[in-house]
């Protein structure tokens, strides 16, 4: 399409895949020719210091998500002002189309799918990730099974309690109802929509529905879930993941166990899965109405513009994103309480304690006659400790800097703050050395990296940079070599080794 990129960073544009609320994504080859997504933000996320900050943070915390069940993400860099996230090629329609053109998902195949996606999700929590918009477009159904992609990258250049672009909020009909009135997303919203996509699968539908955006959102807040055909302990476990309460629902982790034969999951009914009584549910009706009125402004202002449709062809991050909700607002009560909240408060405490004021605790003196005065002592200043923010993870890694087709076979550590890689390509013979500091560095230091082939050539890069030095590539078929580097003052080489790999 005119106006495409035809390069970004050491990734060629093959061609475009298609465009969402986040970005545009293209097809892309490597540099040894492996193709791969590429995901290119849209410009106007990247306007202040802090969502560049939070998009490398993030990009770091993705490359540490475990590969199996999901995309994994291999570089991200900008592109002048926008940036570019490069995952893994995943060939295959998503879940979402998938069950669109051919039906629900029965028997052996829902059951794999529930157990490859809640390990994906495992994986992903454990990495300190929350996805914030499991759904069944960002489920492809691939030729080695089900893998889960487009978590929590691009959703970090929103501010946590932004809505705006519905990063943070997600799609409506898999949004958890602690969402509606905090807006933040949690490992506990990630599996109440982890649940709602699988009942979706088995269904055809989500638990919740479809339709308009304020009857789905008032459903979620007050109503049960809607199964469907569903039956046995997969139900049961639905109910479980879709309670109104975030406490009560079991984490990603129980899950994957209890569906593999491990600890089991407490499936019997629980107090807050089905929806409050009659005569209490004043406070949660009240929170649905100020939703679906914020939901019909939102609709008013032509927010909710639907995006264009996702490709025919695979994808390796949804195409286009569903229109999302904005949360409640605030103005007409600055206190309200969630819906969850109101149904928690009916509960009496198993046990009560009583608070004894302090005065009647303590004991009582007769009155002196003639007491002293007492000076008052003069107030302390108070000193305001400086916090100083997080270091931001390296978003760079060895093979995205050597090449994909490198492997990594040996490395050196410099105290924690920085590692030099040597890596080779087994196809083409050729040596990689690469040196990364850990973070994002405040300021430039020196690093280096040296590579010396036996009986061939010899090169070194010795720069001041904020994330890496390097990489110095070699051919070295067949041939030791000797590799080394340094990290600010402290150098280091290895002796004659990895003699042909």
């Amino acid at each position: 399409m005119e106006g495409d990129p035809s390069r970004l960073g050491p990734f060629a544009i093959v061609r475009r895949l298609g465009e969402g609320g986040q970005g545009v994504v293209f097809l892309g080859e490597g540099p040894s020719g492996e193709q791969v997504a590429i995901k290119l933000l849209h410009t106007r996320l990247t306007g202040d210091a802090d969502a560049r900050s939070r998009f490398l943070h993030e990009v770091a915390l993705a490359q540490r998500v475990a590969r199996f069940c999901t995309a994994p993400v291999l570089y991200a860099d900008l592109a002048g002002n926008q940036p570019y996230i490069v995952s893994e090629f995943v060939p295959g329609k998503s879940l979402r189309d998938l069950v669109e053109e051919e039906g629900p998902r029965r028997g052996a195949a829902l059951d794999r799918l529930a157990i490859s996606t809640a390990t994906a999700l495992a994986a992903i929590h454990r990495a300190g990730i929350t996805h914030r918009d499991f759904k069944p477009a960002n489920v492809l159904m691939g030729p080695e099974g089900p893998v889960v992609i487009d978590f929590g990258v691009a959703k970090a250049l929103d501010s946590p309690q932004t809505t705006g672009t519905g990063t943070t909020m997600g799609t409506p009909s898999y949004l958890a109802p602690e969402l509606m009135s905090t807006g933040v997303a949690t490992g506990s919203s990630d599996v109440f929509a982890w649940a709602v996509t699988i009942v979706y699968a088995a269904t055809g539908k989500p638990a919740f529905g479809a339709d308009s955006i304020p009857q789905v959102m008032h459903r979620i807040l007050t109503s049960p879930p809607d199964l469907g055909e569903m039956s046995g302990p997969l139900r049961d476990l639905m109910r479980i993941c879709l309670a109104k309460d975030p406490a009560t629902r079991p984490t990603a982790e129980a899950i994957v166990a209890h569906l593999t034969g491990g600890p089991a999951i407490d499936l019997r009914t629980r107090r807050d899965i089905s929806p409050p009584e009659a005569g209490n549910r004043r406070r949660p009706l009240l929170l649905a109405a100020a939703v679906t009125a914020a939901a019909l402004a939102v609709t008013a202002a032509a927010v909710l513009t639907t995006l264009p449709s996702e490709p025919a062809g695979p994808s390796p991050t949804p195409a286009a994103a569903l229109p999302s909700a904005a949360p409640p607002s605030p103005s007409p009560s600055p206190r309200r309480p969630s819906a969850t909240r109101s149904v928690r408060q009916q509960q009496p405490s198993p046990t009560r304690s009583t608070v004894v004021p302090v005065k009647q605790a303590l004991p009582v003196k007769s009155p002196s006659p003639s007491p002293s005065p007492t000076p008052s002592p003069s107030p302390s200043p108070t000193v305001t400790p400086t916090v100083k923010p997080p270091p931001t993870p390296n978003p760079r890694n060895p093979r995205g800097l050597c090449g994909w087709a490198f492997t990594i076979v040996d490395s050196h550590v410099w105290n924690g703050k920085g590692t030099t890689y040597l890596l080779v390509n087994e196809t083409t013979g050729r040596a990689c050395v690469v040196t990364l500091s850990t973070n994002v560095m405040p300021g430039k230091i020196k690093m280096g990296v040296s590579l010396r082939v036996q009986g061939g050539q010899n090169a070194s890069d010795w720069r001041r940079h904020i994330t890496h030095a390097g990489p110095i590539k070699l051919p070295a078929a067949g041939k030791c070599v000797i590799w080394g580097g340094g990290y600010g003052q402290a150098t280091w080489k290895s002796g004659w080794s990895h003699c042909g790999y």
